[in-house]
């Protein structure tokens, strides 16, 4: 297992993904997949003449990427349960196709459940940056995990 456990995040720990290129294929496939075909998204004549001034990325995808950075990290391979929810997330600078972004995840809290000793929850601050340092998206995700005393090294996983 390459995960850790509940009690192995420590308030403040902070972790950071490889970097993601934002690619044309990615912003036409997302097109696709979720229906949103938006001309700031699709249409570069359109996108040129708009107050940002080229195609841009769907906010979501970029929400999407940031799950996927997160599992790239690898603190959560084999022992997230499940994702509880997404708070507070906000698309502050649009990210452009071409633009390399990185995952910082700084825990908030991590506390093992008073009702079921058996999991954790995980509450991340999470920020994805692009190639300059900027803050593009910024939110809180929470996780459920498993914990050590009940899923311990020794145990089957």
């Amino acid at each position: 297992m390459k995960g850790m456990f509940i009690e192995d995040f420590e308030e403040g720990r902070v972790d950071i993904s490889p970097g993601r290129t934002v690619t044309e294929t990615d912003v036409v496939a997302y097109s696709w997949v979720s229906g949103d075909v938006n001309p700031m998204h699709t249409d570069a004549q359109y996108a040129a003449k708009s107050p940002i001034g080229a195609r841009i990325a769907h906010g979501t995808l970029g929400m999407s990427i940031a799950t996927g950075l997160s599992a790239q990290i690898g603190g959560l391979i084999g022992t997230a349960i499940a994702a509880i929810g997404v708070d507070d997330w906000t698309f502050l600078k649009p990210i452009f196709i071409g633009d390399t972004v990185t995952l910082h995840a700084t825990v908030v809290s991590a506390r093992v459940s008073s009702s079921k000793p058996d999991r954790g929850i995980l509450i991340r601050r999470m920020e994805l940056k692009n190639q300059r340092g900027d803050i593009v998206q910024s939110g809180l995700m929470k996780t459920m995990v498993r914990a050590r005393a009940v899923y311990g090294k020794d145990k089957e996983q």
